[in-house]
């Protein structure tokens, strides 16, 4: 078994006696029950962290630890980001919680024409958070050091920008009648930026399809079966991850 990831704000050079205390102190000693001896891993969730090892607990939320040298995790190459539109209910959750178990870098919310959610107002910042911190949650799960960015929602006008500035840029599209290539066998950067475009359940419109491609995004499949906006991003991830090299 690995060693639990936990996250601090500020990692400082290596010494005998960090404190991790608050809602991440309590869930080491009172969730975790870690003791004295046991190695834990702390990070900024940022690409900082050190290996570290428990030397002694206080209470029920301070956890002392003898830590090692930080290290700087360099960001991965190329960089895979997904434009996630909204789903309905915790499916974006679902969404968020898998592309990170998976390996994504970022994660853009869109709002799509046909998307049923919208993210208004204060309800709007509500689920920015719960994106946020289940990115977070799903990155210490998965042993990570650097946590996948959520941004804030993204237009289409906006998501057009970014699919712009991408070294290679893609719309899953699942729609038989509409040419598309495989993305198994699309020609990816071995460096730079790679942007895919996840529509709603309702498809991707014809108005934003062609203003994805006059910025340079193409139309990709995955294969024969047609996959739920809440599991497309997380298989294209995997299969990016491969072709990269990034999971050899």
């Amino acid at each position: 078994m690995t060693a639990p990831v936990f996250v601090v704000d500020e990692l400082r050079a290596a010494g005998p006696a960090f404190v991790l205390d608050g809602p991440e102190g309590r869930h080491a000693v009172s969730v975790k029950r870690l003791h004295a001896g046991e190695e834990v891993v702390l990070t900024d969730g940022a690409g900082r962290w050190a290996r570290g090892e428990v030397v002694t607990t206080e209470g029920k939320d301070r956890l002392v630890v003898s830590l090692a040298e930080v290290i700087e995790e360099p960001a991965e190459s190329p960089r895979i980001t997904v434009v996630q539109a909204l789903p309905k209910g915790d499916r974006g959750e679902l969404a968020v919680e898998t592309m990170t178990e998976t390996g994504v870098d970022a994660i853009v919310p869109w709002a799509a024409s046909r998307c049923i959610t919208q993210w208004r107002g204060e309800r709007g910042l509500k689920a920015l958070a719960k994106w946020r911190a289940t990115a977070r949650e799903a990155g210490k799960q998965s042993r990570r050091v650097r946590f996948p960015e959520i941004a804030e929602a993204s237009t289409t006008k906006q998501v057009a920008a970014l699919l712009a500035r991408a070294d290679f840029a893609a719309v899953l599209h699942e729609d038989r009648a509409y040419p598309s290539a495989p993305l198994a066998t699309a020609e990816l950067p071995a460096s730079g930026e790679i942007v895919l475009v996840v529509g709603p359940e309702g498809g991707v419109s014809p108005e934003e399809l062609a203003l994805f491609e006059e910025a340079g995004a193409k139309a990709h499949r995955l294969g024969r079966s047609v996959l739920r906006t809440s599991t497309a991003g997380t298989a294209a991830t995997a299969l990016l991850l491969g072709r990269t090299g990034r999971w050899s």
